[in-house]
């Protein structure tokens, strides 16, 4: 994956985990909302989109998506720091680099519907402070490895 579609990537993560913290859903439900089409959307003009504010390009998906409120806030469970939207982008699309692919959004979304989204985003376990080599091994043989 080049570069720019690396921080495309990065921005879309960091997009999805922005709006999940915003509505209290998981970026799990976030990216199945807006499905691929919006994502490869997304992709395609996050220079674009990020010339703007997250803020603003968040309250745009939720309006339009109909985005309604959740329940689920681990940042409220956090017992000390926690990643920011921007750290958590950076850890997802590092993985999903990492993993390879033809089409990084089927990627993205395998990823953001498998198993290691628990560990990455449970912030009281050192998980997503992993080495991203670590992170993409485990993804790999389907759990955390010792």
């Amino acid at each position: 994956m080049i570069s720019k579609e690396c921080n495309d990537l990065f921005y879309l993560c960091s997009l999805i985990e922005f709006i999940g913290r915003k509505t209290k859903n998981r970026g799990t439900e976030i990216a199945n909302i807006l499905g691929e089409d919006e994502l490869r959307h997304i992709f395609k003009y996050a220079n674009v989109f990020h010339s703007e504010r997250i803020e603003e390009v968040a309250d745009r998906y939720i309006e339009e998506f109909r985005i309604q409120q959740g329940i689920y806030d681990n940042v409220a469970k956090a017992k000390d720091n926690y990643p920011s939207y921007w750290d958590l982008g950076k850890i997802y699309m590092r993985l999903v680099r990492d993993i390879g692919g033809e089409d990084p959004i089927k990627t993205l979304l395998e990823v953001y519907n498998s198993w290691i989204v628990d560990s990455i985003e449970n912030y009281n376990a050192a998980f997503y402070y992993m080495s991203p080599q670590y992170i993409a091994a485990c993804y790999k043989e389907g759990k955390v490895l010792d």
